[in-house]
């Protein structure tokens, strides 16, 4: 080996160490930024979950393999227990191997709920209905226009999408959003990693979609329906009773 090809060989590998280096500096400050977040807000993390990418099947979950829950924050928001978290899954193998995330934000609900996932109108969608995916059509032509929705239960999508929540679904803080009942949980996912910054904001439109349940649906499944963000404070019960 010639001494260029020496000069060479050294030099790449200061430059690999170098990055090496960069990239763990990066990730090292961005574990404490996680941390100081959740202690600022009095809520939990952990850097990885295996389980919690496991929870849910609609989308992101389920496509590809290694997947996984990183930079998980639980705590609660505007009464509700809250999950803000990273998934991971990767696509394909060798070569064509590649590893995508999503920064997704789940509230939980006091009763376990039928599907029902609104996803905005766009070419995916279109391409979807015309190989026979699920589009339910309401009274709202706009609405229609805006946002696909798939449910495994007719009556519950129409109960719930009632012409207030749809209303309020147009409204531009909405658009391009993707909002999902599974089970007794609301979810919504942006594409890309956490923003710690956005955690709230996308729990607050979560928030109002579920305070737009009408208090039957909560009943007919043996539930109380949950206080509303602006509720007055219920009256403590009676020790032995359920809460109202």
């Amino acid at each position: 080996m010639t001494w260029v090809a020496w000069v060479v060989f050294v030099v790449v590998d200061v430059v690999v160490i170098g990055l090496m280096y960069v990239f763990w500096r990066a990730g090292k400050a961005r574990l404490r930024m996680f941390e100081a977040w959740a202690a600022r807000h009095g809520w939990r993390y952990e850097a990885l979950d295996r389980e919690l990418a496991k929870r849910w099947r609609g989308t992101p979950f389920g496509a590809g393999h290694d997947r996984k829950a990183t930079e998980v924050l639980a705590g609660e928001y505007a009464g509700r227990p809250a999950l803000s978290f990273t998934y991971v899954w990767t696509v394909g193998g060798g070569k064509s191997e590649t590893t995508h995330t999503a920064h997704v934000v789940a509230l939980f609900l006091p009763a376990v709920l039928p599907a029902l996932e609104l996803t905005p109108e766009g070419f995916g969608a279109r391409l979807a209905k015309a190989f026979g995916g699920q589009d339910v059509q309401l009274e709202s032509e706009d609405f229609n226009r805006a946002w696909r929705v798939e449910t495994s239960d007719l009556r519950f999508a129409h109960q719930v999408l009632h012409p207030r929540l749809m209303h309020r679904l147009l409204e531009p803080d909405f658009a391009r959003r993707n909002v999902r009942i599974e089970g007794d949980a609301i979810l919504g996912w942006t594409g890309g990693r956490t923003v710690l910054d956005n955690v709230f904001p996308l729990m607050s439109r979560l928030a109002a979609v579920a305070d737009a349940i009408p208090d039957h649906v909560w009943l007919d499944r043996g539930a109380s329906p949950p206080r509303r963000q602006g509720d007055r404070p219920r009256s403590a019960p009676t020790w032995g009773t359920p809460a109202p």
